[in-house]
């Protein structure tokens, strides 16, 4: 019983941090943070997607039909 009892009271601490802090902290919280992909795997999605972009794409050239 001791462990539920200490996850309700971190829970509850937590909720009460998030209350009494003011809504300008928690948006400016908020923005700071970086993407995903960024933080998991550094500027290698960044630098791939740069080089990606750089690839001329080619078009498929369609057929008429002829009947």
């Amino acid at each position: 019983m001791a462990k539920g009892d200490e996850l309700v009271k971190y829970i509850t601490e937590r909720v009460v941090d998030y209350v009494e802090t003011p809504r300008e902290v928690r948006r400016e919280r908020s923005r700071a943070r970086e993407s995903w992909g960024s933080r998991w795997f550094g500027m290698i999605p960044f630098s791939i997607s740069l080089w990606v972009k750089q690839i001329p794409v080619k078009r498929k050239k369609t057929r008429s039909r002829q009947s």
